[in-house]
This record gives structure tokens, C-alpha cells and sequence, in this order.
């Protein structure tokens, strides 16, 4: 979408309302850019920016990113803390076309060191980024107005169906033959339903399940079906950039042994789901099992 397109990227500090979760605001180790302002912190990783753990993300995507109390909170947000505090920065979030995530663009012009979207991953994705371990396991629902008389996927046949542009929702609608309409964020779909744009929308199923636990969302909207397309969520990085990404599965497998990636889970997306947990450790051996190349 043009609007996409034309939309001014803005840097918000970003943090979490988990409790017990602190940083370092200081830089860990010497500045190895000849003043450009990139650093080297632990582990060798070399980031965009001195004593900052810089993050792409599309806000808004709650529960996975949004602002809430003038803070970038969420999900994705506080794991990616969990890899700024092992690094000893801060994280930083750049609020940045949802498309650039597929080119990997901000990442290739160093003004980001990942990217964290409630991002699919997928093979042509691969192609032009490195996606760490998967985080999340993620199916897409299909939300409707009560009034709508729509009962299931099967339903949507000539009915006014919306989506969030460039999404795997979206692609998954028009490759089942459907033609929704493309809205610029996941506040714009909402939208887009409670006005009567649309009489149904497909979107990935944590957001949702965010938006039910508002009563008036609950009255009027209810989930008509669920769709497994065995989509699992990665952060990216640039291709190449091996050490990043180390932290970062360092960080998740951690998190998973430790209790905080269930805590965390419980705090933002809801009753705790064994299948998202292990969804990294059964990636790991189906590649362990595979000759087959990916991502690096």
C-alpha cells in the first residue's frame, strides 16, 4: 500500500512491564567504529549504535509490539530485551515499513540490527535474511461480525474480507482465491471491521485473542475459524551476521529452560502453549535430521 510506503519511521525507547528485568546502560567494551558510533559488545557483536541494541519493528502489532503508556511494550519486545541485557545495552526500537522486513532493507543500510515483527518464517524470506530460531508457533483466525451469518474459512466466498497488507494472512487469502482489502496495520483491520468496511477479517490469532479481552470486541466479534498453516514467528538479522544471531537463540533457549519465556508468554499472549515453547527445539531437529541448507 502507498500509505505504507510513505509512513515516517520514529525511534521510541523502548521497555517492558516485566518486573526484574534490568540493563546496562553503559557500553560493555571499547568503540571499535573510528567514531561512527558502532561498537563491539559481548560476544563480538558489532551493533548500529553505541550501547544500543537497535530493533525494526511495524507498530502497531499487539500483543507482540505497540505503545502502550508512551512505552514500545509486548511479547517480542521483552524477549528481545532478554538479548540487550545479555549484551549490556539497551534496546531501541525503529517503528519502520512492514515490506522492509521482507527485503531485509533497514537491516542492509545498518540502520538496525534485527527485526522483530511477529515475523513469519518463510523460504523466500530466507533468501534475503538470516531468521534465529523460531519463537512462536502461530495460526491465523478468521474474526467476523456476529452479525455477518459467517460460520467458517469456507464462508468468506463474496464476502467483504480484510487483511493487514503484506502479511502471511493476507497471502494466504488471496491464494485461496479470495480478494481482501489491504490495511496498513493490525489497528487499521480492527478498524476496518468495526466500521462495517469489512465483514471479516484474517489475521494471525494472538492479535485476536489481544483484541477479545476488550467486552466490546468480545460483543461484537467472535472467531468463526481457526487456519494451521504451521506458521512459526523468527527475529531476522542481516545475512551473515552469525554473531547476532547467536545471541539471540542463546538468549531464547535460555529463556525457555529458565521459566521466563513462559512467564513472559502468560503476560502477553495468554495461557501458556507447551507447542510455542518447543517450537525452536523441534526446528533444531528437524534440521539436525536434514541435508538440506537454511538460513544461517
Amino acid at each position: 500500500m502507498n500509505t505504507v510506503l510513505g509512513r515516517r519511521t520514529r525511534i521510541l525507547a523502548a521497555t517492558t512491564a516485566t518486573a526484574g528485568l534490568l540493563f546496562v546502560a553503559g557500553c560493555s567494551s571499547d568503540d571499535d567504529s573510528g567514531g561512527s558510533g558502532k561498537q563491539t559488545a559481548a560476544g563480538g557483536v558489532t551493533l548500529a549504535k553505541a550501547g544500543r541494541l537497535t530493533t525494526c519493528t511495524h507498530l502497531p502489532y499487539p500483543p507482540f509490539q505497540s505503545e502502550i503508556d508512551g512505552k514500545v511494550q509486548g511479547f517480542d519486545v521483552a524477549l528481545i530485551d532478554l538479548v540487550a541485557a545479555d549484551l549490556g545495552v539497551k534496546q531501541e526500537i525503529l517503528d519502520t515499513p512492514f515490506e522492509t522486513f521482507k527485503t531485509g532493507a533497514f537491516l542492509n543500510s545498518g540502520q538496525c540490527d534485527l527485526a522483530a515483527a511477529g515475523m513469519t518464517i518463510t523460504e523466500e524470506r530466507k533468501k534475503n535474511v538470516d531468521f534465529s530460531d523460531p519463537y512462536f508457533e502461530a495460526t491465523q483466525a478468521v474474526l467476523v461480525d456476529k452479525k455477518s451469518g459467517i460460520g467458517s474459512f469456507a464462508d468468506l466466498k463474496g464476502k467483504k474480507l480484510g487483511a493487514q497488507a503484506q502479511t502471511t494472512g493476507e497471502d494466504y487469502a488471496r491464494d485461496k482465491g479470495l480478494d481482501p482489502v489491504s490495511f496498513e496495520s493490525s489497528d487499521a483491520v480492527l478498524n476496518g471491521l468495526r466500521t462495517g468496511q469489512v465483514q471479516a477479517v484474517v489475521i494471525d490469532y494472538p492479535v485476536v485473542q489481544g483484541w477479545l479481552k476488550d467486552k466490546a470486541n468480545a460483543g461484537a466479534f467472535e472467531v468463526a475459524d481457526n487456519i494451521n498453516t504451521g506458521e512459526q514467528y523468527g527475529f531476522t538479522v542481516k545475512k551473515g551476521n552469525t554473531k547476532l544471531l547467536d545471541a539471540i537463540n542463546k538468549a531464547l533457549g535460555e529463556a525457555k529452560t529458565d521459566g521466563t519465556y513462559k512467564k513472559l508468554y502468560e503476560q502477553w499472549i495468554g495461557p501458556y502453549d507447551e507447542k510455542a515453547a518447543n517450537a525452536a527445539n523441534a526446528a533444531n531437529a528437524e534440521s539436525a535430521g536434514s541435508a538440506s541448507p537454511s538460513a544461517s
